[in-house]
């Protein structure tokens, strides 16, 4: 509905989001350890959006493992 995406399945540590129409990177997080995993959004009771995203690592492709859950605030 915002007409942004957010990628945390490539094979480095981070979190970016994306703008559907213009595909620019709008934002991206360095991450403790690989986030090959599907970022979620969510909306708190005061309207507040966030983003979460599991960064447990992935041993096949090598990155860093890790047993992290990691909420960022939308602006």
């Amino acid at each position: 509905k915002g007409g942004v995406a957010f990628l945390a399945a490539a094979v480095d540590n981070y979190l970016r989001a994306y703008d559907l129409t213009t595909v620019r990177q709008l934002w991206q997080a360095r991450l403790p350890a690989g986030g090959q995993a599907t970022p979620m959004t969510y909306a708190l009771d005061n309207g507040r959006q966030m983003v979460v995203i599991v960064a447990g690592g992935h041993g096949s492709i090598g990155t860093k493992a890790g047993d992290y859950v990691i909420a960022y605030a939308l602006p």
